[in-house]
């Protein structure tokens, strides 16, 4: 199956989801955005949250499912990683306080990282008989078992955060997350402007295999080698999304490049492992500059505290956007294949005002 490609087009929702997410036209986002995040917990805000839902629509008679009542439906969600991540608590906690407040039963799994367990994890939703299924996939291949036995039974599947690669409105209906392109190109901007656009920089990669890494790190890239040619990249290695992780390489990168100028990491958590490592080797604050993706309370505090040039929020509150979406789907009503969640920023102009706000 080949892999859904995200349109660069991006246009602001004036509107709540009308139609069910579909056929939205709007203003050109603008990369710079720094509108506050939604603070959401209802459906009504649904739309506060989506920044784009252009393109191509799937509807039921499309997918091949039967029209149902939402409220009278079982959900089953399946998260995949650990919640000590401050981005998978608030995007569970968005999940089960939307179900919640729409009165709808929701069946739980975690995977606790381990891809294998997620795909038994949804087969065994199945079983216990969900007819609605919500994923936040760990890995975007190897989902053919769980598409299999869900289009056996006419379940349709809403993707949050990560894709999966497989057809949309064949395999599931919708991918809902970030742009994480656009995010790496606004870590770039604000990596540029924190260095002048000189200078050595390395790159903490995300986890390999999912789709996120791959679109951040290009976002990234594309926009440094287009707008600031004086930033010479000279370290790029994974620290898998955790702090640990992230520490270590920032360790070792330390001792092979003391030069190093700039640190872009592509999660919160492993920038808070780069501040640490930084820390052990009696850098002051600012010494390195850092931009990290994600929106954590941690980051952000970090940013006050002169660690961290930037954080670009990755929006984790998808309950309204995901659970309207699947009600506007069981009546018949067409939705996005791809839907865009709104995401913030956060700077030195703002961490200490907004950290309310972040998660």
């Amino acid at each position: 199956m080949k892999p859904h490609s995200r349109t660069t087009t991006r246009n602001i929702l004036a509107m709540g989801l009308v139609a069910g997410l579909a056929l939205v036209t709007g203003c050109t986002k603008s990369e710079s955005d720094n509108s506050a995040p939604a603070q959401t917990s209802s459906a009504g805000d649904a739309g506060k949250q989506v920044a784009e839902s252009g393109g191509k629509t799937c509807a039921i008679g499309d997918y091949g499912a039967d029209k149902l009542d939402l409220k009278n439906a079982v959900v089953g969600f399946s998260q995949s990683e650990k919640e000590a991540n401050p981005f998978r608590i608030a995007e569970t906690a968005s999940i089960k306080a939307e179900a919640s407040k729409r009165g709808i039963k929701l069946l739980t799994a975690n995977a606790q990282s381990q891809f294998s367990k997620q795909i038994s994890d949804v087969q065994d939703l199945i079983a216990k008989g969900a007819e609605l299924l919500v994923i936040a996939p760990l890995n975007s291949d190897g989902w053919e078992p769980v598409l299999r036995s869900a289009q056996a039974k006419k379940i349709p599947i809403i993707t949050i955060d990560r894709q999966i690669n497989a057809a949309p409105c064949k395999d599931y209906v919708s991918f809902i997350g970030s742009d994480f392109v656009a995010q790496g190109r606004r870590a770039a901007d604000q990596l540029i402007e924190a260095t002048g656009g000189k200078g050595e920089i390395a790159i903490l990669l995300g986890a390999a295999g999912n789709n996120v890494t791959t679109e951040r790190t290009k976002g990234f890239e594309d926009r440094v080698k287009a707008k600031a040619p004086g930033l010479k990249i000279v370290f790029k290695q994974t620290g898998e999304f955790t702090r640990e992780k992230g520490q270590s390489v920032t360790e070792q990168l330390i001792q092979s490049k003391p030069g190093i100028k700039a640190i872009y990491a592509e999660n919160d958590e492993m920038g808070l492992g780069a501040v640490n490592a930084l820390k052990g080797a009696g850098k002051k604050p600012g010494a390195v500059k850092i931009v990290t993706i994600d929106g954590t309370r941690n980051a952000v505090q970090g940013i006050a505290d002169g660690w961290i040039s930037a954080v670009i929020e990755s929006n984790p509150r998808f309950g309204p956007l995901a659970f309207a979406t699947l009600d506007s789907f069981t009546q018949g009503k067409p939705v996005g294949e791809d839907i865009v969640i709104q995401d913030s920023q956060y700077t030195g102009a703002n961490a200490k005002a907004d950290l309310n706000k972040a998660y």
